[in-house]
């Protein structure tokens, strides 16, 4: 356990009517008095008083101040919160009050670091932390509170005891073969372990569900040259993001715009037409518009509603396909028949957009909407429930009972470097590190 005192902003930089400077280690509580002349506050009661640099005396703020002893503060450690008035020469006073006593500014995710070393959270509320700092969609800060909740850590700490279990019925069929034992031990285990190897697969097979919401559900527009495809993402995104032109092959590469589309967050991206290039600048584009198709969780195939169904854009079309066709407004548009639903636009006057709009709101939500089980939010889990099943499948396999427990035993370490049981040294600078500083 660290020994120093870190203080840090823990509200946003810059100027504003509050700011919070967080306090955390054994000094804590010393700082505060030295600051103040008077003895602590109650435990989580606000006073107001004068802020004094100690070593000059010069009063730098007049503030409510709050204490939070340990073990009961969100560290572990003995806490204390300055609210001050939110100037730059507010801070800079009490920076260079709290470095004149011995403290020292705090790392990046330093805050939760300690929380966790203390036992005041698991890794998965951690990273839930950083994840709630960082949502700007509905469906992201519901996530991230959800994980901060637990719900994410007790699901993987319930599998780790069931394994836990099956391993001391394991070793104490092979520790004692002589003792009088109950028959068919390793046959009581079986079980546990083909049901666990099931629940895994289940949960793993989730389509990345908990990271699109992380990072943002990839929707790519895809169609001919002149379908509109640009004026549409304009559209969409209430403003001008695209170069518009009436000449074929304007767009060469892949243009991004973020948006909160019902409360899921969205990165939709334009991509050029589809045809037989005219030079290599548009073959590249074309190739990364392909690119971008076989990786998006959703597409927009939009169609020239004066022209034939494009073929190249109808090879795309499949189940996370949604059909547009564009220039609903102009005489004589007519819907191509393509062999399913098909949504009237008009990108320039906005006519349909709304319906439009609403699909792909019913699409996103169908797919990522929480549903059963807390969904995992990260590849660190991901790789590490892989590893899990992987040694569970061998121990299933195993011809001697010590080969099934040693897979046993490393399945349950795998599950323990989620939530931070086991063996997770190696991992908290990793972890930590993408923090913002206060946190």
């Amino acid at each position: 356990m660290r020994a120093d005192t870190i203080f840090a902003l823990a509200s946003a930089p810059g100027r504003a009517g509050v700011q919070v400077i967080r306090i955390s280690g054994p000094d804590a509580g010393a700082v505060l008095s030295r600051l103040t002349g008077r003895p602590l506050p109650p435990p989580r009661q606000a006073a107001l008083v004068g802020l004094r640099d100690p070593v000059t005396g010069e009063l730098f703020d007049k503030a409510l101040v709050l204490s939070f002893p340990t073990p009961g503060s969100f560290t572990g450690e003995d806490v204390v919160e300055l609210h001050l008035h939110g100037g730059r020469a507010v801070l800079s006073a009490a920076t260079q009050a709290l470095t004149g006593l011995g403290l020292r500014v705090a790392e990046p995710g330093e805050f939760s670091r300690r929380a966790f070393e203390h036992g005041k959270l698991d890794l998965t509320e951690a990273e839930a932390i950083a994840d709630l700092v960082d949502a700007e969609t509905a469906a992201q800060r519901r996530q991230a509170l959800r994980q901060m909740e637990g719900a994410l850590g007790q699901l993987y700490d319930g599998w780790r005891h069931r394994l836990t279990r099956a391993l001391a019925h394991l070793e104490a069929d092979i520790d004692f073969p002589d003792e009088d034992l109950p028959g068919g031990l390793s046959d009581a285990v079986r079980p546990v372990v083909v049901g666990l190897v099931a629940e895994l697969s289940a949960h793993l097979a989730d389509q990345g569900r908990g990271e699109r919401l992380r990072d943002g559900i990839s929707i790519a527009i895809l169609g001919a040259p002149n379908a509109g495809k640009s004026s549409l993402l304009n559209a969409i995104a209430r403003r001008d993001v695209a170069i518009v032109s009436n000449q074929a092959g304007t767009t060469r590469d892949v243009i991004e715009v973020q948006l909160d589309l019902g409360g899921y967050p969205v990165l939709l991206a334009d991509t050029a037409g589809l045809r037989d290039a005219a030079d290599l600048v548009e073959t590249e584009g074309i190739r990364r518009a392909l690119d971008r198709a076989a990786k998006a969780d959703l597409k927009l195939l939009v169609f020239d509603g004066g022209e034939l169904p494009d073929p190249a854009t109808l090879a795309l079309a499949d189940d996370d396909a949604i059909l547009v066709m564009n220039k609903a407004d102009l005489p004589g548009a007519v819907a191509p028949l393509v062999g399913r639903p098909i949504l009237p636009i008009s990108a320039r006057t906005g006519e349909g957009v709304p319906a439009l709009l609403a699909a792909l709101e019913q699409a996103v939500a169908a797919r990522y909407a929480p549903s059963g089980a807390p969904a995992l939010t990260r590849a660190r889990h991901r790789s590490a429930l892989e590893e899990c099943r992987e040694n569970l499948h061998r121990a299933l396999q195993a011809p001697l009972p010590e080969l099934a427990a040693e897979d046993v035993r490393l399945a349950v370490r795998a599950l323990g470097r989620i939530t931070g049981r086991v063996d997770v040294e190696d991992l908290l600078d990793v972890i930590f590190r993408d923090f913002c500083i206060g946190k």
